[in-house]
């Protein structure tokens, strides 16, 4: 009996241990999702890869040849414990246990853009709290050439498994600086010499909005909007014009938008 139980709280402790270094780890899931990390990650921040045991498909295949050919950890597993690490999320059979995701500086996006050779273009996302709205507009910040973006660390969404997902690989493109104040933040970007644009009802037309030089653009939170303190440091705002009955725009169709404008006027730089 003393066996026995020593083999219970020796497999009671591997559980614990297993859940706790889970609870630290980051999970990058769905097949896209898994492969842009796979092909830009490095190895140091990829833990281990989860593959359901019962799939075998070529997609599939493929990711597992791929994570080999890099010497990671390969575990096969029930759909059951893919489904709890995902919180029930579209795993589509794969998940990738990553170290937590690193911010950047605001130094380092002005890095990105010198290093191409251009005038700096940022999102500033003031207290973005839906995972989904910064997945969808960071893959639009990749498509359209945002040098990086800029959220704020407290009451706001950062860097999760659902963003990931979401973004569809895109977040191992777009560099993200987490600051203390937005407001601070601001002021010190236009010390910089970069322009701040916001939205605003009584705002200039978006399609008049010349984008080209040293700019940022403000995205406000899904319900309130841009926040009162950082509304009054903005150089200039803009409305959407709509002519059906909702007023108002989910805040990464609104960002889309506004970035496909910004990209539209900046093609002549």
């Amino acid at each position: 009996m003393r066996g026995d139980n020593n083999d219970t709280d020796r497999g009671n402790a591997n559980r614990r241990v297993e859940a706790n270094e889970e609870e630290q780890t980051d999970f990058v899931f769905g097949r896209h999702a898994v492969m842009e990390t796979l092909k830009t990650g490095d190895q140091q921040s990829i833990n281990k890869v989860f593959v359901q045991n019962d799939l075998n498909s070529d997609a599939i295949h493929d990711l597992v040849k791929l994570a080999k050919s890099k010497k990671l950890i390969v575990s096969q597993v029930p759909k059951s414990r893919l489904d709890l690490l995902s919180d029930d999320g579209n795993h589509q059979g794969i998940m990738a246990a990553i170290a937590p995701y690193s911010y950047a500086t605001i130094d380092d996006l002005f890095e990105v853009a010198k290093a191409k050779n251009e005038e700096p273009f940022f999102l500033i996302l003031d207290n973005l709290e839906d995972p989904h709205n910064l997945g969808s507009i960071m893959r639009t910040a990749d498509a359209v050439g945002v040098h990086g973006i800029i959220i704020p660390k407290h009451r706001a969404v950062g860097l999760t498994s659902t963003v990931a997902k979401t973004s569809t690989g895109a977040i191992e493109h777009v560099k993200v600086a987490r600051v203390t104040n937005l407001a601070s933040t601001i002021k010190i970007l236009k010390e910089r010499g970069m322009w701040i644009f916001g939205t605003a009802m009584d705002g200039q037309d978006y399609r008049t909005w010349d984008a080209s030089g040293s700019t940022a653009l403000v995205i406000g939170n899904e319900g309130k909007g841009i926040s009162p303190g950082v509304a009054k440091l903005m150089d200039a705002t803009m409305t959407i014009p709509m002519v059906g009955h909702v007023q108002s725009l989910n805040a990464s169709v609104a960002a889309g938008v506004l970035m496909y404008q910004a990209f539209t006027s900046r093609q002549g730089d």
